[in-house]
C-alpha cells in the first residue's frame, strides 16, 4: 500500500470539501442573502442587524418629511413616520413585505442603502452584526409652499364663501374636494408643491399594515372618491380651454396667426362645420360683452372662442400641430422621478385623426386627455421663454452624515417655441386674467401678484359637471420680455364647474401668500389692472 498516494487523495478530498463549503457559504450569505433575510421562515429576519435603518426624506430646505422611529412591536424595531400626510401621493408609505408606492418604492434601494457606495459599507455592517444604514433623499418640494397649497385648496366652499355669492359667480362652481395642484419653478423644472385630493393618512396606513391589519387600506381602496389615486401624475382628464394654449403656441410659432389677426363675425361665431358636424361654443356673449367685429386672435383667446381655435388647429395643419404636441412630450412618457400616465391627443385605436377631431382637439375637447403634470409642462414652457425643462422631484441624495452622493441638475428637454412666441402667449394669458374669463379674480383678490393664466372647462358628458381648470404663472410684466414668471401653478377640480370660479380663487390666494411671505423671491413689476388696460387695448368693447 502506497501511503503517500493515500495521503494525497485524502488531501484532495479535504480541498474539494473546503471549496464546496466555501462556495455554499458565499452562495447563501452573499448571492441569496436578501432572499434568506426576507423569507418568513427566517427567525432572524426582524432582528436589528438584518433590518436597515431606512434613510430619511427631506424637503429642499432640509425640513424632515419622513423618518424611521423605534417601535419594538413591529418587524425590525422601526416604523416609518411622515410629518406631512398631504405628501402621501408623492412620498408613499413603507411597510416591510407590503406594496411600497411613491418615492419610498421608487427609491427603495437608495433608502435601504442597497445601492452605490453605501451598499459596500452595509455588507461590512452585516458581517459585524450592525444594522444596515440607508441614504437620505432631498426633494424639490418646499414644505412651506406645500402647506399653503393644501390650505387654500381645501379652504373652499361655494355654498358659503362670499366670492361665490356674487351674481356673476352664481352656479359657476360646485362643491368638490377632488382635484390636483402642481406648483413649479419653470426655469429648473422643480416641483415646489403638489396636491392630490382627497388623500389618505400614510401614518395610519403604516401603523395598521405593520400589524397585518388591512382595514384602513381596504377602506381607502373602496372609497368612491379614490384617495389612493395619484391624481396629478396618473389621472387623465379633458383639459377644456386651457389646451387652447398649446394650439396658440403652435399657431403663433408656425406663422399661422398673430395676436392681432382679424376675425369677422362669421369667422368668430360661425356657423362652422368639419366633416359634416358643427363646431359650437363661440363664448363671446354677443350683445352682452361683444358688440362688434372684427375681433383679434388675442380677444378670441381671452374669451375662449372655440370656433377661432378650431380653425387655427386646422390651418396649422395636422402634421405641424402634432409636431408641437410631441415637442411638449404629449403622447410620450414624461421623464420623471415617479411613474406617470401618458397624455394623448391621438385615437386610442391608432386611427389617424379626422379633421373634426383635430379641430376639436385644438380647443381642448375631441380626444384630448391630459394629466395635471402634462398641463404644467405646457405652462412652464410658456413661462420659460419656450424652453421645456424636465420636471424634477428629487434634487440630491446624501449619506446619513449629509455627505453628498448624487446631485441632480436641471435638464433641458426641448426648445418648443421661440422666446418671442412664448412672450406673446404670456401676453394673451394676461388678456384672460385681466380682461377675459378670469378678470373677477384680480378684482376680488388683488393685482399684487401680477398673475396671468388660462381658464378651462373640460366637458365630461354623462350629465356630470365639467372639470374646472386653470393654468397660471406669475409675476408678469408687459414692460420687459426678459422678465419671466418665477412660479407656475396648475390647478383643477374634478366636476367643479368653470375653472376661473372653482379653482381660480385658491390659486390667486396661493400666489399672494407665496410672494408676500418671501418663499419665492422675484422682482414684482407694476400691476396690470383691468382699468385702463382692457379698454385701451380693445379687449373690452363698448356698445
Amino acid at each position: 500500500m502506497n501511503i503517500s498516494s493515500s495521503i494525497r487523495k485524502l488531501t484532495y478530498i479535504f480541498v474539494i470539501l473546503f471549496i464546496g463549503l466555501s462556495g455554499g457559504l458565499v452562495y447563501w450569505q452573499v448571492v441569496k442573502a436578501d432572499n434568506v433575510d426576507a423569507t418568513i421562515h427566517n427567525p432572524r429576519r426582524c432582528s436589528a442587524e438584518n433590518s436597515p435603518v431606512r434613510g430619511r426624506i427631506f424637503d429642499r430646505n432640509g425640513v424632515l418629511l419622513a423618518e424611521s422611529v423605534p417601535d419594538a412591536n413591529v418587524c425590525g424595531g422601526f416604523i416609518r413616520h411622515y410629518t406631512d400626510p398631504s405628501l402621501a401621493a408623492l412620498i408613499g408609505y413603507y411597510v416591510p413585505g407590503a406594496f411600497v408606492p411613491g418615492i419610498e418604492g421608487q427609491y427603495n434601494d437608495v433608502l435601504t442603502g442597497n445601492s452605490g457606495r453605501t451598499a459596500l459599507d452595509n455588507e461590512v455592517n452585516k458581517t459585524l452584526h450592525k444594522s444596515p444604514v440607508g441614504n437620505d433623499i432631498y426633494l424639490t418640494i418646499d414644505e412651506r409652499i406645500q402647506k399653503i397649497a393644501v390650505q387654500e385648496f381645501n379652504d373652499y366652499n361655494p355654498e358659503t364663501d362670499p366670492f361665490y355669492q356674487q351674481s356673476y359667480a352664481h352656479d359657476m362652481a360646485l362643491p368638490t374636494k377632488k382635484g390636483s395642484v402642481v406648483i413649479s419653478d419653470p426655469h429648473t423644472g422643480d416641483i415646489l408643491a403638489m396636491v392630490s385630493a382627497p388623500g389618505y393618512d400614510p401614518n395610519t396606513m403604516v401603523q395598521t399594515l405593520s400589524k397585518g391589519d388591512y382595514g384602513y387600506y381596504d377602506q381607502m381602496n373602496k372609497d368612491p372618491d379614490h384617495p389612493l389615486y395619484v391624481r396629478p401624475l396618473k389621472e387623465l382628464y379633458s383639459p377644456g380651454s386651457t389646451f387652447k394654449t398649446m394650439t396658440l403656441l403652435a399657431a403663433l410659432d408656425s406663422g399661422t396667426t398673430t395676436l392681432d389677426q382679424q376675425w369677422d363675425k362669421k369667422g368668430a361665431m360661425g356657423p362652422l362645420y368639419y366633416d359634416g358636424s358643427q363646431i359650437i361654443g363661440d363664448n363671446l356673449a354677443y350683445g352682452e360683452f361683444t358688440f362688434h367685429f372684427p375681433i383679434t386672435t388675442e380677444y378670441a383667446y381671452a374669451n375662449s372662442d372655440n370656433l377661432v381655435f378650431a380653425q387655427l388647429g386646422v390651418r396649422t395643419g395636422m402634421d405641424k400641430w402634432l409636431e408641437y404636441a410631441k415637442r411638449l412630450y404629449i403622447d410620450q412618457q414624461i421623464p420623471f422621478d415617479l411613474p406617470t400616465a401618458k397624455s394623448s391627443v391621438l385615437n386610442a385605436d391608432g386611427k389617424p385623426l379626422s379633421t373634426l377631431q383635430l379641430a376639436s382637439n385644438a380647443f381642448g375637447q375631441g380626444v384630448v386627455n391630459m394629466s395635471p403634470l402634462q398641463m404644467s409642462l405646457i405652462d412652464n414652457t410658456v413661462a420659460n421663454n419656450g424652453v421645456l425643462m424636465r420636471p424634477m422631484l428629487v434634487s440630491k441624495i446624501t449619506d446619513k452624515d449629509k455627505n453628498p452622493l448624487q446631485t441632480i441638475d436641471p435638464q433641458q428637454l426641448n426648445t418648443v417655441v421661440s422666446k418671442d412666441t412664448a412672450y406673446q402667449v404670456r401676453q394673451a394669458m394676461a388678456a384672460v386674467a385681466v380682461c377675459g374669463g378670469g378678470w373677477h379674480l384680480g378684482q376680488n383678490y388683488g393685482y399684487q401678484s401680477d398673475i396671468v393664466g388660462k381658464t378651462g372647462t373640460g366637458e365630461v358628458g354623462g350629465g356630470l359637471p365639467a372639470h374646472g381648470w386653470m393654468i397660471t404663472q406669475a409675476p408678469f410684466t408687459l414692460h420687459s420680455t426678459d422678465q419671466m414668471p418665477a412660479v407656475t401653478i396648475v390647478g383643477m377640480r374634478e366636476n367643479g364647474g368653470e375653472g376661473a370660479y372653482t379653482i381660480g380663487p385658491a390659486i390667486w390666494k396661493m400666489y399672494n401668500d407665496i410672494f408676500a411671505k418671501g418663499y419665492v423671491k422675484t422682482n414684482m413689476p407694476a400691476p396690470l389692472t383691468s382699468e385702463p388696460y382692457c379698454p385701451n387695448t380693445n379687449l373690452w368693447q363698448a356698445r
